[in-house]
């Protein structure tokens, strides 16, 4: 009896491990590169030939002719194949003095509005692409004093790339920092 048992077990360990384990994975990826061909593999920006990036995976600008994004705790910053927090208690002394650094850099460039809080606070992953309407606008002046652009223009450009709540009440608004800084790039040309 309990020898039927054991091949009855067996059998069904092979045969989840087969549909579960192989069949389905091999079916949602056909799925979504025949279906969702731009959105499986990662929604990726190719310019010139080169990929760019991907508007799911924040990365690090560096110049003030760039809008930054939120700090990153991945790996040695948004690197996505060590995505996580740094997991520092907030009595962290070293948490502590890298926002206090943050805050300083970012104070020096605009004296006139307090530092907002996720241009100075790694998310969860530490990927995070997106900043609030209310970073895009903070590092409006910095960004157009360094472009030599108009402060309205460039105000002009953050308003267009802010995105709404997700199905209009998850999350709050938000403005994709890649595509932001791509925008001014192509305004530059």
């Amino acid at each position: 009896m309990l020898r039927n048992e054991f091949k009855v077990a067996i059998r069904f360990t092979i045969l989840t491990t087969v549909l579960l384990g192989i069949l389905y994975p091999l079916a949602v990826t056909a799925f979504g590169h025949v279906f969702l061909r731009g959105h499986a593999d990662g929604e990726l920006i190719v310019t010139n030939g080169e990929v760019t990036g991907s508007p799911l995976i924040g990365q690090n600008f560096t110049g003030d002719q760039y809008f930054h994004g939120r700090p990153s705790e991945a790996g040695n910053g948004y690197d996505a194949t060590s995505s996580g927090a740094s997991n520092l208690a907030p009595s962290s002394q070293k948490l502590i003095t890298r926002i206090d650094g943050d805050i300083a850099h970012y104070a020096a460039e605009n004296k006139s509005q307090p530092v907002p809080i996720d241009l100075v606070t790694a998310s969860g992953s530490g990927l995070d692409p997106d900043i609030s309407p209310a970073a895009a606008m903070f590092q409006a002046p910095s960004v157009a004093s360094a472009r030599h652009l108009p402060l309205a223009t460039v105000r002009d450009l953050v308003q267009r790339h802010v995105q709404g709540r997700q199905f209009g009440f998850l999350g709050d608004e938000r403005v994709n920092v890649l595509l932001l800084n791509m925008e001014l790039d192509r305004l530059a040309h």
